[in-house]
């Protein structure tokens, strides 16, 4: 997802939700992590950092900025069904698989759909910002639209 935080090219040992469980989930074909969620405080920066400590391929980035544009931000936001269509099909697969670990994974999924239908939108248009203006909004200064 967009944002400055993400993991690329992680192992397949599942250790991010772990250390990040309100920011990261799992690919169900690779194992890779997915961060999903932004952090909005110092704690949740940490939870991220040791997701990204504890991998050891040093599969997280934190350079997304550099990478993310605000045409790509947008183009990511119109494609977003597909996401939903991967993470709802994933949930269903391993709400009720005999491995602990999936079941697990699926509440991930739960968390990340809703964050999608929920504060992503806001959180992007934050992000926009960001990226755009290159700080952060002052208060009722208008955010760009996706």
């Amino acid at each position: 997802m967009p944002g400055p935080f993400y993991a690329a090219d992680t192992d397949t040992c599942w250790t991010g939700r772990m250390a990040a469980p309100d920011h990261v989930v799992h690919d169900d074909a690779t194992g890779q992590e997915i961060v999903y969620r932004r952090p909005r405080n110092a704690v949740e920066v940490d939870r991220l950092l040791y997701a990204a400590w504890t991998d050891p391929l040093g599969g997280y980035g934190w350079d997304g900025d550099q990478h993310w544009t605000p045409d790509s931000v947008r183009a990511w936001w119109r494609e977003r069904a597909r996401l939903r269509e991967w993470a709802t099909d994933l949930r269903v697969a391993w709400s009720d698989h005999s491995d602990p670990y999936r079941r697990e994974a699926a509440t991930g999924l739960s968390d990340l759909l809703l964050h999608l239908d929920g504060e992503l939108e806001a959180d992007l248009r934050l992000y926009l910002h960001r990226l755009e203006e290159r700080r952060s909004p002052r208060p009722a200064e208008r955010l760009p639209e996706l």
